[in-house]
């Protein structure tokens, strides 16, 4: 046979075989993705972000890399207050390392907090401008930690930053529906537990949101229980006003001043705790049978009229209309 022929002979062999190995190369490619020990395919979006060259490093297993490079890229950003593009970076960041999670709790934390707080500031820009930007940039940082637990949804701390932040006394005021947003805080930590790997402030910290909601009362007292019977260490002054709380609302009738000396140990330790949780108004924590059982404390501990907590005006909440006006 003439060389050329066993050329096309040769050729046509490899083709078939190449064909034949397609639909098995890309089941294992599936799997090697799923199973996050190959990278998945970069989209042309990100390809064009980051340029012809950078893009053939990436595809020859050096995405890290860029993104690390890029990370240094979105930091000069920062300095220089570019938010849109501080945003864009970070979008391409976790493009090429999607499990990474020091790129999303980094991205977040510029969009929802360094960049709402320069634009709750911007003298350049009118009010009503400044406080949209400052509400699109809270929305923008939540909705990009979202699709970094879709990415990641064993990692722990990226639902534990969700629960943070839709718990954030500053935030509150973006998010429209309170009743929502303390209940998807209390689920995010929720599921941050349920991971098997968070520390053990999570579970409390779901207790604080979940205190928060609205008809979810019985359900945040079974657990406020459940941690109380763990020991001494969810017992803080918080944890333990917010229990007397929850007691109060089940049974109206409980005598919440000796509920509280048993819990807080003292009459002076159970008035301090619950003086400070009185004014805390900013963080909306409920207040069932708390003004009664000061007032009994306060006549107990033979505490002076004009020194009375429940005779001092309680804490302005916190007026963000005049910020964005300043």
């Amino acid at each position: 046979m003439k060389l050329w022929k066993k050329s096309v002979v040769l050729s046509i062999a490899l083709l078939a075989l190449g064909v034949a190995r397609m639909p098995y190369e890309a089941g294992l490619t599936r799997e090697l993705r799923d199973a996050r020990l190959l990278p998945s395919a970069l989209d042309i979006g990100t390809v064009e972000k980051i340029g012809q060259t950078s893009a053939a490093v990436a595809f020859g297993g050096l995405r890290t890399l860029i993104a690390t490079f890029l990370n240094l890229r979105a930091f000069t950003y920062f300095t220089e207050k570019r938010w849109d593009d501080v945003a864009d970076t970070y979008d391409t960041i976790v493009d090429l390392a999607p499990h990474t999670r020091y790129y999303w709790d980094s991205g977040y934390w510029h969009i929802a907090y360094n960049a709402a707080s320069y634009y709750m500031y911007d003298s350049t820009l009118a009010p009503v401008r400044r406080k949209e930007a400052w509400r699109t940039s809270i929305l923008k940082g939540r909705s990009f930690l979202e699709r970094g637990i879709r990415n990641n949804p064993d990692d722990w701390v990226l639902h534990a930053d969700l629960g943070y932040l839709l718990s954030d006394p500053n935030k509150f005021p973006a998010f429209k529906d309170q009743r929502e947003t303390f209940s998807a805080a209390a689920d995010a930590y929720q599921k941050s537990a349920e991971t098997g790997k968070a520390l053990g402030y999570v579970r409390r910290f779901r207790f604080y949101a979940l205190a928060r909601v609205e008809g979810r009362e019985a359900q945040a007292l079974a657990l406020a229980r459940e941690l109380y019977a763990e020991g001494t260490k969810n017992r803080t002054p918080t944890f333990l006003s917010l229990l007397l709380v929850l007691e109060a609302h089940e049974n109206p009738s409980m005598d919440t001043t000796a509920r509280a000396i048993e819990l807080f140990g003292t009459p002076q330790k159970a008035y301090s705790a619950l003086s400070g949780h009185w004014q805390r108004i900013n963080e909306r924590f409920p207040i069932f049978g708390i003004a009664e059982a000061m007032a009994t404390l306060e006549n107990r501990l033979s505490i002076p009229e004009k020194d009375r907590v429940l005779n001092q005006p309680l804490p302005a909440p916190r007026n963000l209309e005049k910020s964005f006006n300043e």
